[in-house]
């Protein structure tokens, strides 16, 4: 599909991304003071809560996720919509511990997980020529969250209960779910373009690896730290922000002020990461884009930028900056590095699989920093022990770099799949 015909399909992208997120540690995180003090939880208390809830939303991914390769995308989306409102109102009515533990696995699985998922499958099936500027397009949804949300709940959390503000979350998911179907029928109008042809460029009809397949392929396993680690970082250092921010001196509300800084570097290293995977490819970019989170978390380690004034906003900025790159730019990254090295008539469950991988990671990061906190580790410490290790997870691409480069060979005890049935919202991949 040509970029001008996908109108209606960068948009249903858009909007799912967009949705998703409620089910961001970076939204949720935002409550935290509030649920603890309500809750009388720990730092470990309610990250250990949280980290069973992502686990048992990645273990759910891992099996659903191959769900968007079978079912009409925006019907999918509508459903999963639904049930996401159901976790917003869940949380909006938690008063135990139980509760809290299922409001946070449905904001995590349908938000965070499934919606995130479908739209990514979406537009990397869809699109073989400009995969990458239609990744970079459709997952602008998340820095406009990124940018929006955290001012707007920190205004909203000053003059109401943060309770009514989940109330007015789950009205909002309802009232988007007739765009989602609206969008569906448009794509479903658009007349298709030519089939692709069989095996070009990850096309939909190529016969590309399973997910089995994918599970045995050394490769995939040895990408899984720099799969894993800015899911991991990002979690934990959004997820424990209030902690962080008030070991720097920083308020909430100067934090959140440096989202729309976060927002515009994810937009613009999503934007840019696409059209360089369109020119280059998706591989030759894997040892880069964990190097600016490096850089942010070793700035704001360091012992600049204490206190409210002066140069702390400039730090605190340029920390969320640095930190904004590396997500924007491994959304659209491993979304199309899959397609590339993979194929796509597989892609959704291949998608689930290293979803799940990924959301198993945010799983274990509010627990495993909250246990250090709770242990008198000094958050600078951490932060700069982070950042090593965002290194080395970079660093750890690279010997991969010549194999991943090589031509998509089937595995050789495979036999040639027959074509794939296609619906008519696929007609026109």
């Amino acid at each position: 599909m040509r970029l001008r015909q996908a109108g209606p399909t960068l948009a249903l992208g858009l909007l799912l991304t967009l949705s998703s997120s409620i089910g961001q540690t970076y939204f949720i995180g935002l409550f935290a003071g509030a649920i603890r003090g309500d809750l009388v939880l720990s730092h470990a208390g309610f990250g250990g809560i949280y980290t069973l809830a992502t686990t048992a939303s990645a273990a759910c991914l891992l099996w659903l996720g191959k769900v968007a390769d079978r079912v009409e995308p925006a019907r999918l989306a509508a459903w999963v919509m639904l049930l996401l409102a159901v976790a917003a109102l869940a949380m909006a009515m938690t008063d135990a511990l139980w509760l809290l533990a299922v409001a946070l696995f449905g904001l995590r699985f349908f938000g965070q997980g499934m919606l995130g998922h479908i739209a990514v499958t979406l537009l990397a099936r869809r699109f073989a020529a400009g995969r990458g500027r239609a990744l970079g397009i459709a997952m602008l949804g998340y820095p406009i969250g990124e940018a929006l949300l955290p001012l707007l709940v920190a205004l909203a959390l000053a003059a109401f209960d943060w309770r009514a503000i989940w109330l007015a979350t789950a009205l909002a998911m309802v009232l988007m779910i007739p765009a989602v179907l609206a969008l569906g029928r448009a794509m479903c109008r658009r007349l298709p373009s030519p089939a692709p042809t069989p095996g070009a460029d990850g096309g939909l009809d190529d016969d590309g690896w399973t997910r089995a397949e994918v599970l045995r392929d050394r490769r995939f396993h040895a990408l899984l730290p720099a799969l894993a680690a800015a899911p991991f970082l990002v979690t934990g250092v959004l997820f424990h922000q209030v902690h962080l921010a008030q070991a720097k001196g920083w308020t909430l509300a100067q934090l959140a002020a440096c989202y729309p800084v976060y927002a515009i570097a994810s937009t613009a290293a999503a934007l840019g990461s696409g059209w360089l995977i369109d020119r280059i490819g998706a591989v030759r970019l894997l040892p880069l884009f964990l190097l600016p989170m490096a850089l942010g978390l070793a700035l704001v380690g360091g012992d600049i930028g204490q206190g409210a004034e002066g140069t702390a906003l400039i730090i605190a900025a340029c920390f969320m900056g640095l930190l904004g790159i590396t997500p924007g730019s491994a959304t659209v990254l491993f979304g199309a590095l899959w397609a590339e090295v993979y194929g796509t008539r597989h892609l959704g469950a291949i998608r689930a699989l290293a979803m799940a991988c990924m959301v198993f990671a945010t799983a274990l990061a509010p627990g495993v920093l909250g246990w250090l906190l709770d242990r008198g580790v000094e958050p600078q410490p951490l932060l700069l022990w982070l950042a090593g290790g965002a290194l080395l997870c970079a660093l750890s691409t690279l010997p991969l770099l010549p194999s991943l480069r090589q031509p998509r060979n089937k595995p050789r005890h495979r036999r040639p799949l027959p074509a794939i049935q296609r619906g008519p919202t696929d007609d026109h991949a």
